[in-house]
C-alpha cells in the first residue's frame, strides 16, 4: 500500500473500532483484554519475586510479546487496505472501553438515585481499586467522577493516540501496559517493587494522551474552557499521578466542581486488613461532586471522545500528507536541477 492507502485504512479503522465501541461496548464473555489478564495472572504466580528486575522481565515479556503479535497481524495486511482496516478495527474495539465506562457509571448513579448506597458501592468495585465499603454518597458520587475523567483517556484517548503512531502494534501494546498496571502497579506491600516497571511505563504511554485528553475537555467544553485549563495548569501537578491529575483537573473545571480528598486502598501484601491512605490535593472550584454530576460527567466524556477521535484521524491522514511530501521533494529537486 502506499503511504496514503496506508493511513486512511488506519484512520477508517480507528474510526471503525471507536464505532464498534459505542455502539457494542465489550463483549461479557471471552473478552480478549480478560483473557490477557488471566495470562497475565498465572504468569505472575509462576515468576514474582519482590524485585524491580523480575517485574520489569515480566513487564517486557507481556507487551513485547503483545507488540509482536500486533505486529505480525499487521504485516500480513499492509497489502489490502479492506483487510488492513478491518483488523485495525477490530483491535481499536478491543482494546477501547468508552461505553463500558458509561454504562458503569450509569449503573451506580441508578443505585444512588434509587437510595441503594450499598449497591452502589458494590457497583463502585468495578471501576476503581479504593476501599468502598465505608464510603458516603458524596464520596461514591466523586469516585465515579474521577474515574471516569481518568479512565476517559486511559481506556479511549490515550489508546487512539497509539493505534494512530503505531497501528496494531501500538493499540495491543497500550491496552496490555494499562492492564498490567491496573493488576500489578500499586504502592503497597506486594507490588511496590514487582509493579513499579509496570506502572512507570503505562505513565509513560500515557503522557501523550492525558494531555489531548485536557486538551479535548477544553474543546468539548468550550463555555468552561478558561476554567478547566486553569484547573489544569494549576492544580494538575498536585496530584500523585503525572497523567489522571491533567485529566480530573481539566473535567473538575469543566464541571464547575471539586475532586480530591482522602481514599482508602487495600494494602495487599500486608497484615490482613491494613490500608493505605492518601490525602490528595482538591482539583477545581466549586462544590464537591454529587450524584447529579454523574450524568454531566458522562456526557462530557462522550463528548472528549468524540473531539479527540477526530483529532486522531485528522493527524493520521496530516502525518500521511507530511511523510508523501517529504519523499517527493527530493526527487523533484532532482529533476528540477537536471533540466538545462
Amino acid at each position: 500500500m502506499s503511504l496514503t492507502a496506508r493511513a486512511r485504512a488506519r484512520g477508517a479503522g480507528l474510526a471503525l473500532g471507536f464505532l464498534a465501541d459505542r455502539l457494542l461496548g465489550d463483549p461479557r464473555r471471552g473478552h480478549p483484554v480478560a483473557l490477557f489478564g488471566t495470562a497475565a495472572r498465572r504468569l505472575e504466580h509462576r515468576t514474582y519475586r519482590d524485585a524491580r528486575g523480575r517485574g520489569a522481565w515480566y513487564a517486557a515479556a507481556l507487551v513485547g510479546g503483545v507488540a509482536l503479535l500486533g505486529a505480525a497481524g499487521e504485516r500480513v495486511t499492509l497489502r489490502n487496505p479492506l483487510l488492513h482496516t478491518g483488523v485495525t478495527a477490530l483491535a481499536t474495539w478491543t482494546v477501547l472501553g468508552g461505553r463500558t465506562l458509561e454504562r458503569e457509571a450509569e449503573a451506580i448513579h441508578g443505585h444512588l438515585a434509587d437510595d441503594d448506597l450499598a449497591g452502589a458501592r458494590q457497583r463502585l468495585t468495578h471501576l476503581v481499586s479504593r476501599d468502598t465499603r465505608s464510603l458516603s454518597e458524596q464520596e461514591v458520587a466523586r469516585a465515579v467522577v474521577e474515574s471516569v475523567a481518568e479512565n476517559t483517556s486511559d481506556a479511549v484517548v490515550a489508546p487512539l493516540v497509539w493505534g494512530a503512531v503505531a497501528g496494531v502494534p501500538g493499540l495491543l501494546a497500550y491496552r496490555a501496559a494499562n492492564t498490567l498496571d491496573a493488576m500489578v502497579g500499586y504502592r503497597n506491600a506486594r507490588y511496590a517493587s514487582f509493579g513499579w516497571a509496570s506502572a512507570r511505563l503505562d505513565d509513560l504511554l500515557n503522557l501523550p494522551g492525558a494531555r489531548l485528553t485536557g486538551v479535548a475537555v477544553l474543546l468539548a467544553r468550550p463555555g468552561r474552557a478558561r476554567c478547566a485549563l486553569r484547573a489544569w495548569r494549576r492544580d494538575a501537578a498536585a496530584h500523585p499521578s503525572p497523567n489522571a491529575g491533567v485529566v480530573e483537573a481539566a473535567f473538575a473545571g469543566a464541571l464547575g466542581i471539586t475532586l480530591g480528598g482522602r481514599n482508602s486502598y487495600p494494602d495487599t501484601g500486608a497484615a490482613e486488613g491494613a490500608q493505605l491512605v492518601e490525602e490528595r490535593h482538591t482539583l477545581g472550584d466549586g462544590p464537591p461532586a454529587g450524584v447529579g454530576t454523574i450524568a454531566e460527567t458522562v456526557l462530557l466524556a462522550r463528548r472528549v471522545d468524540r473531539v479527540a477521535l477526530a483529532m486522531v484521524v485528522v493527524g493520521v491522514l496530516a502525518q500521511s500528507a507530511c511523510r508523501k511530501r517529504m519523499c517527493t521533494r527530493p526527487s523533484s529537486i532532482a529533476t528540477s536541477a537536471a533540466t538545462p
